[in-house]
């Protein structure tokens, strides 16, 4: 018996990224204490460690998976070989796979932009190995030098900062999105068995690389975030989204500027709690999933209707106050993934982020941040304002650079910081050089 926890229209997450691995299978294991035969088990199980531990505590005799094998087609294979740490696995983000196929669309993969499009997209050994200087180790960069390094291609890969990443360095940190960390585990695992040498801490100039002998110049440098036309948009109360999340002190009232993908990650970083007064993401909470079936209301009890509790406890509201903001009419978060946007709007619900559209902002001042909502002044007396509106390409060395170039990822489009995007782009000019 193949087993599976329900759909969707029970408003209860069930496989996108919030849900902690193998969150369901002690429903398995229930339905396994029943019968004589064997029963499969599904939902959340994304690497070969996860699936086996399942099997050895016996709430399952078989693990089925579908997204896993998107995001990386020898799963088995490299788990049978004992190669965990090269297995591209899958994050849960839907924004490929599930929000394609609602939509009509192919299905493919946000880490693995072959998927599906295997007989179009291929890698096939370069006619002629060339040298190839990538600047820019994020999602685009990272993609683009293990596909070309795959052909054989001689990389080198420059980045200022300390690690891999990018803006999946900010993105690992937001609760419920810790899967970015396995992406760049398969990344940095690819870039050492391929022999891409990586040099980071290194802000290149472009008189070193009009200098080298590189035969081709990448440029994936990314993004920088905008800066809106506010008066008082320089005041101390402001803050950018990256100094948020990369640990600078904010204080109890907060208003947040832009209610994209990012605005949520930030309402999300700043409503959970954490030691250091500021939000940020446990890579391996203590109990996951026990957290995650009491903050949903998920009954562990056979005989509860529907798998729910019929007195939910509330989340406690979190510590501080949010307002998140956007200028548009129209529903916040709009624009997030068609099957996960509304599991990010439940989430701030909870925890009584107060969303608000339709904003114009007049000023920032030291009472807080002055907006019109529906023709009407309002004061929000907050103690900073983070700014989330929007980024734009950091196009700095191109613009300084004597030989040709390439542009991938957030330096080509900033517009919706799209990881998908970015490795699909990233992999496919490598395909092609």
């Amino acid at each position: 018996i193949n087993t599976g926890i329900g759909w969707h229209e029970a408003r209860i997450p069930t496989i996108a990224t919030k849900v902690p691995r193998a969150a369901f299978t002690w429903v398995t294991a229930r339905v396994r204490e029943s019968f004589g035969i064997p029963v499969i088990t599904s939902n959340r199980i994304n690497t070969p460690e996860v699936a086996e531990a399942v099997l050895a505590r016996g709430d399952a005799d078989m693990v089925s998976m579908a997204r896993p094998f998107l995001a990386d087609a020898a799963f088995v294979a490299k788990a049978e070989r004992g190669e965990a740490d090269s297995i591209n696995t899958c994050i849960a983000c839907n924004q490929a796979c599930l929000d394609h196929i609602f939509v009509g669309k192919l299905t493919s993969c946000l880490v693995n932009p072959r998927a599906c499009h295997e007989t179009e997209l291929q890698i096939t050994p370069a006619q002629q190995p060339g040298k190839l200087a990538v600047v820019g180790a994020g999602p685009a960069g990272l993609a683009f030098a293990v596909t070309a390094a795959e052909r054989g291609h001689s990389v080198t890969l420059y980045d200022a900062g300390a690690e891999i990443g990018g803006q999946f360095n900010l993105a690992k940190r937001i609760p419920g999105k810790q899967e970015f960390y396995e992406t760049l585990r398969y990344f940095s695992t690819r870039l050492q068995q391929l022999g891409v040498r990586l040099s980071l801490n290194h802000c290149v100039s472009a008189a070193e690389l009009d200098a080298g002998d590189a035969d081709a110049v990448i440029l994936a440098c990314g993004i920088v975030p905008r800066t809106p036309a506010i008066e008082g948009i320089d005041h101390p109360k402001v803050l950018s989204y990256i100094d948020v999340i990369r640990g600078a002190r904010v204080g109890q009232s907060v208003a947040i500027i832009g209610a994209g993908g990012i605005g949520f990650d930030v309402a999300e970083f700043l409503t959970h709690d954490a030691p250091a007064g500021n939000g940020n993401a446990d890579r391996h909470p203590a109990d996951p999933v026990a957290g995650f079936l009491q903050q949903w209301g998920v009954s562990t009890n056979p005989a509860a209707r529907g798998g729910l509790d019929s007195h939910p406890s509330s989340p406690a509201p979190a510590k501080r106050t949010v307002w998140l903001l956007q200028r548009k009419t129209s529903k916040v978060g709009e624009g997030l993934g068609k099957t996960t946007g509304w599991i990010h709007r439940a989430d701030l619900k909870m925890r009584r982020v107060q969303m608000l559209s339709g904003c114009e902002y007049r000023r920032i001042d030291d009472q807080g941040l002055h907006l019109q909502v529906d023709g009407e002044p309002r004061l929000l007396p907050v103690d900073h304002v983070v700014i989330c509106a929007g980024q734009e390409p950091n196009r700095q060395l191109a613009e300084q650079l004597g030989k040709p170039y390439h542009l991938i990822g957030g330096a080509d489009v900033a517009m919706e910081l799209d990881a998908k995007r970015a490795i699909d782009q990233g992999t496919r000019l490598a395909a092609t050089i």
